[in-house]
C-alpha cells in the first residue's frame, strides 16, 4: 500500500485545485477534516486562501485538528507542506484583521505588504521568480523557478535561516520557509504549471 497524503479540509478555498494537483503529481490523497485520519497519514498538506484570521479560525474550529497535526508533524516528523495561507499559519501570529495566533511552528509574523514605491500594487499577483537563499541551495524540495503568487500579506520570519527562498515585489518577500520536516510555500503550486507540479513531486519523494 502506498503512502497516504492527508489534505486538511477546513474550508480553505483552494482545496479542490490542490487535490487535483497532488493527484497529478502521483499522490494518494485523502481530503479530510478528521483528526484521526491526519494522525494516520504519511504526509500532511495544509492549503489556504483568504485571510489569516478566517483560516486560523476555520482550522481551530475542528475539534482536535491542531493537536493531531502537531502530534503527527512536530512529534511524529511527518513531512508537511503549507500552501499560501497554509504556509502563513505556521507563523507565531498574523496581523490581518487584528492579531490572530498562528500555529507557532516557525517563529515570525504575517504582515501587510507595504512597498515604498506607489507603482507597486498590492496584492502581489501573478508570476514571479522563486530565488533560493545560499543556505537553502541544496534543499530537496524547493528549487529556483517561476511560480504563481496571490497574496497581500507576507511571512516575516524571526530566524533568517528558516527562509528558504525569496521573491521580489518592490521589496524582498518570503517565497518559502523550511524547518526540518516542515515546508511552507507562499506561491500556489497548483497554479504554477510545470514548476508547481515538479515541486509537489519532490515533496512526495522527500524523506527528511
Amino acid at each position: 500500500m502506498g503512502e497516504i497524503v492527508a489534505l486538511v479540509d477546513y474550508g480553505a478555498g483552494n482545496l479542490h485545485s490542490v487535490h487535483n494537483a497532488l493527484k497529478a503529481a502521483g499522490a494518494a490523497v485523502t481530503v479530510t477534516a478528521d483528526p484521526y485520519a491526519v494522525r494516520a497519514a504519511d504526509r500532511i498538506v495544509l492549503p489556504g486562501v483568504g485571510s489569516f484570521k478566517a483560516c486560523a479560525e476555520g482550522l481551530n474550529a475542528i475539534p482536535g485538528m491542531v493537536d493531531a497535526m502537531s502530534e503527527r508533524v512536530q512529534v511524529g516528523a511527518a513531512p508537511f507542506l503549507g500552501i499560501c495561507v497554509g504556509m502563513q499559519l505556521l507563523a507565531t501570529r498574523g496581523l490581518e484583521h487584528g492579531e490572530t495566533p498562528g500555529l507557532g511552528w516557525i517563529a515570525g509574523e504575517v504582515r501587510l505588504i507595504q512597498p515604498t514605491d506607489p507603482a507597486i500594487k498590492v496584492p502581489h499577483m501573478g508570476w514571479n521568480d522563486v530565488a533560493l537563499l545560499p543556505h537553502a541551495k541544496d534543499h530537496p524540495v524547493i528549487e529556483e523557478g517561476e511560480a504563481y503568487f496571490l497574496h497581500s500579506y507576507h511571512f516575516a520570519a524571526d530566524n533568517p535561516h528558516n527562509v528558504a527562498a525569496m521573491t521580489d515585489h518592490g521589496e524582498g518577500l518570503v517565497a518559502a520557509v523550511a524547518q526540518d520536516n516542515i515546508i511552507g510555500v507562499q506561491f500556489h503550486p497548483e497554479k504554477s504549471q510545470a514548476y508547481g507540479l515538479a515541486t509537489l513531486e519532490r515533496f512526495l519523494a522527500w524523506y527528511p
